[in-house]
């Protein structure tokens, strides 16, 4: 959020000085106030007003509790007093404020106004009061369409007009690998239209919370790198968050944010509209089986469930527990709002290899090394999970534990 926009320039009596600021007194103060000012312009003034060999470059300052950002501009030319004249509009934010959106609005602001000055002396020829006239009411406005919309249209003459528009600095979205699952968190069809990428609208019908990145490019026939890329694309503007791949004979445990969901109705309650199966028309005798569960599924009920889950404890293993509780819920449901809202995590298994590489090789391989060793000893040092080797390798969890059996010294730890 801005705090303040100013509009200095360099006086030929005065020097450094801010002329229109807004607010009024949060820069330099007025004979009348005891407001305290925001920003003690004379220990900046020297930055914001600088040489002419320092000019036409970004500044960007900390000030107290405040940042400042800048873009002092100088033109030369014999019309003006000391043949130059430099300005430079400024913004001041919190400390704490990312300043990376800010940037380009300074650097518009001299753009526009520098060729204002060039064409007509728009700047240099304004001889209103402090605070007054065109110049301020345009960072009054500016100011408030900033803060307010995060953009702004403002008409200057007939010929000019501001446009700015503050985009959102979002970090950049973590390593997506072939086992993540994407789930939308937005309802992707309803942004897209004809000039969207090829790849990417290829993709959306499968994105569903239940395939895996490697899954939907098989699916849509599209090359991984690209549909990486794009769900890349989705997950940096908060579109789609990733979730790994659900599996009946995975484990989950809950985290330290399960008191979170303990002491919150209203998640709870929420949880239990996300998870309940929908009405299926089911025979009288098993709908009244239902209703009697559904009844019985409470907040308190709900985290009953979430903390008796355990490592070591899968999930098929879970629901004979509770197979009275399973019969109304979806439970792939069940488990993903718990790994969503962070008070569930999954237990992944690990495989590594405590023996040399000579070790791994079974007798039985003299005769024929079987195929997929190869490939499977570089995953053995315990930082792929079996969802990203059964992917990569497009094998079963069966098949890698019969595999990983057969190659001598390798443990499995679930983390």
């Amino acid at each position: 959020m801005i705090k303040a926009i100013f509009f200095s320039k360099f006086d030929v009596h005065d020097g450094p000085k801010v002329v229109h600021q807004v607010p009024t007194n949060s820069i330099t103060p007025s004979f009348e106030t005891t407001s305290q000012q925001l920003v003690h312009f004379p220990s900046v003034a020297a930055t914001v007003i600088p040489r002419q060999s320092f000019c036409s470059l970004p500044i960007a300052l900390l000030h107290s509790r405040y940042r400042i950002l800048g873009y002092p501009t100088c033109l030369a030319s014999p019309s003006y007093s000391r043949n130059e004249f430099i300005f430079n509009f400024c913004l001041v934010l919190s400390r704490q404020t990312e300043a990376t959106a800010y940037a380009s609005v300074v650097a518009k602001l001299a753009s526009l106004f520098k060729h204002l000055e060039e064409t007509s002396q728009f700047l240099s020829k304004d001889n209103s009061p402090p605070n007054t006239g065109k110049i301020y009411a345009l960072c009054e406005i500016l100011l408030e369409d900033l803060n307010n919309y995060c953009e702004c249209m403002i008409p200057i003459d007939g010929s000019n007009t501001l446009n700015i528009k503050l985009f959102p600095n979002y970090p950049p979205p973590p390593p997506i690998f072939a086992h993540h699952v994407p789930l939308s968190t937005v309802r992707l069809e309803s942004l897209t239209d004809s000039n969207w990428d090829l790849t990417m609208l290829l993709i959306l019908p499968y994105i569903n919370g239940v395939k895996s990145v490697k899954q939907i490019a098989l699916l849509a026939d599209a090359d991984y790198k690209l549909v990486r890329k794009a769900i890349a694309h989705l997950l940096y503007y908060g579109c789609v968050i990733l979730l790994d791949i659900f599996s009946f004979g995975a484990s989950y445990a809950p985290t330290a944010e399960i008191g979170a969901f303990v002491g919150d109705p209203e998640v709870q309650e929420e949880c239990r509209r996300y998870i309940l199966l929908p009405d299926t028309g089911l025979q009288p005798e098993a709908a009244t089986g239902m209703a009697v569960g559904i009844e019985a599924l409470d907040g308190t009920k709900l985290v009953e469930m979430y903390c008796s889950l355990r490592q070591g404890l899968s999930v098929k293993s879970w629901c004979l527990e509770h197979a009275d509780e399973v019969r109304v819920i979806d439970i792939r449901r069940f488990i993903t709002f718990g790994v969503i809202r962070g008070f569930l995590y999954r237990v992944h298994k690990y495989a590594i290899a405590t023996g040399p590489a000579s070790t791994l090789r079974p007798a039985r391989e003299k005769k024929g090394r079987k195929k997929g060793h190869a490939e499977l000893e570089r995953y053995l040092d315990g930082n792929h999970c079996f969802d990203e080797i059964c992917t990569e390798l497009m094998i079963s969890e069966r098949d890698l534990l019969g595999e990983l059996k057969g190659m001598g010294d390798v443990q499995i730890i679930q983390k």
